[in-house]
């Protein structure tokens, strides 16, 4: 299973280069983009698209705290508990 923190460092490895070079707000803006692509699958009660939104917001959320020097699974931790 992969955890938050692998999450996190699989997509450091695989776009920090890139999303560095777009910078912050446009890595966000990228992020609500998503958000905006899963709120339309939802309300197409899409399930295909929706499990493929999903996995997009993750995935940008995750570079955008890297962006960030957010370490996401602390942060989750911190404000959810260790459960």
């Amino acid at each position: 299973m992969l955890t938050i923190k692998e999450a996190q460092k699989l997509m450091h490895q695989m776009f920090f280069k890139r999303d560095s070079e777009r910078g912050v707000y446009a890595t966000f803006t990228w992020l609500v983009e998503e958000v905006g692509e899963l709120a339309n699958a939802i309300l197409n009660n899409d399930t295909e698209n929706i499990e493929e939104e999903i996995a997009d917001v993750i995935a940008w959320t995750l570079s955008l705290a890297n962006l960030l020097g957010i370490d996401a699974e602390k942060a989750f931790r911190k404000k959810y508990g260790d459960v």
